[in-house]
């Protein structure tokens, strides 16, 4: 009877704008936002195919087949649909790789954007927090990373560790540490002058325990907004080190790798090249949206 009347109790507080939390508050905006919710649409379908791919593709992403190369999408001579957006020039089900390929990508997004927001996170709070020569030298060395064209330094540290999927990631995080980094620092020197603050150290309180219990988790909403838009330019920087042959390794069902295969063929098997191309499309535009969402629904300014 007590767990029915706090749930009862939860639900009402929920309905209740006076009493419900704001978190409540933020998703319910999200859902009012076309935009946000047309890209959290389109990373939840992404999302579950990634998860069920075993279940949902229609044939191995690897199996090659000598008398199926290059079937044309919708190729139906025996009245089937056995190779839905046809195969490529070993005969692999199109399909079938880009439904796994989701599975990379999104790992690689994962993986990479971790990276990147526990390192620029770190770094970002105890340049925020702590002035003088620590701030100048973390920034500076932020600004030395920055001063390199993303892509041209990702190309470099994946040809110094070597290229796969490991290194690329890594590559990947490693120039995505700097954006993280000032959202911090910025968000934490704003924090710094509240009173929250200056009562957390009146009190006593470690200045690990003000950084972390105190101030960082005020900072959360435009480290998530970053977050989300960082996934979109992983999967894009992944495609082109996979695209130069840094990234991925065949037989790796990647999207970037599958474009790079498909290049020499684009005239006489326009569906190799094509499809991959349009699911990095829609990956990277769902997360933007999402972004966009995100920030409407987290930014205190435009709240009602």
């Amino acid at each position: 009877m007590k767990n029915n009347d706090t749930k009862m109790n939860l639900w009402a507080r929920i309905a209740n704008p006076e009493d419900r939390h704001p978190f409540f508050d933020q998703i319910e905006k999200l859902f009012k936002n076309r935009t946000g919710l047309v890209g959290l649409i389109i990373i939840i379908v992404f999302s579950l195919a990634a998860i069920f791919a075993p279940l949902i593709s229609p044939h191995d992403p690897d199996e090659n087949s000598l008398y199926d190369q290059l079937k044309p999408p919708l190729w139906d001579p025996e009245g089937s649909t056995k190779n839905l957006l046809g195969t490529d020039d070993l005969g692999r089900d199109m399909l079938s790789r880009l439904i796994y390929g989701a599975r990379v990508s999104l790992t690689l997004g994962i993986v990479s954007v971790g990276i990147a927001f526990l390192c620029g996170s770190l770094l970002g709070a105890i340049a925020g927090y702590n002035k003088g020569w620590p701030d100048n030298l973390i920034m500076r060395l932020m600004d030395i990373i920055l001063a390199f064209p993303h892509i041209l330094l990702a190309i470099v540290i994946v040809a110094y560790l070597g290229p796969g999927l490991r290194n690329a990631m890594m590559a990947i995080g490693i120039i995505n540490i700097p954006r993280f980094a000032r959202i911090v620092r910025a968000s934490v020197m704003d924090e710094y002058e509240k009173d929250y603050v200056t009562a957390a150290k009146a009190i006593g309180s470690s200045n690990r325990r003000i950084i972390f219990n105190a101030i960082f988790p005020n900072c959360l909403a435009p480290i998530i907004v970053q977050a989300s838009l960082g996934f979109g330019a992983a999967i894009l920087d992944a495609a082109g080190l996979s695209f130069l042959g840094l990234g991925a390794q065949p037989p790796l069902s990647e999207w970037g790798a599958m474009i790079a295969q498909g290049r020499a063929m684009i005239l006489r098997a326009w569906w190799v090249m094509t499809f991959p191309g349009i699911a990095i499309l829609l990956a990277v535009l769902g997360f933007n949206l999402l972004g966009d969402g995100l920030r409407d629904a987290l930014d205190p300014r435009l709240r009602d």
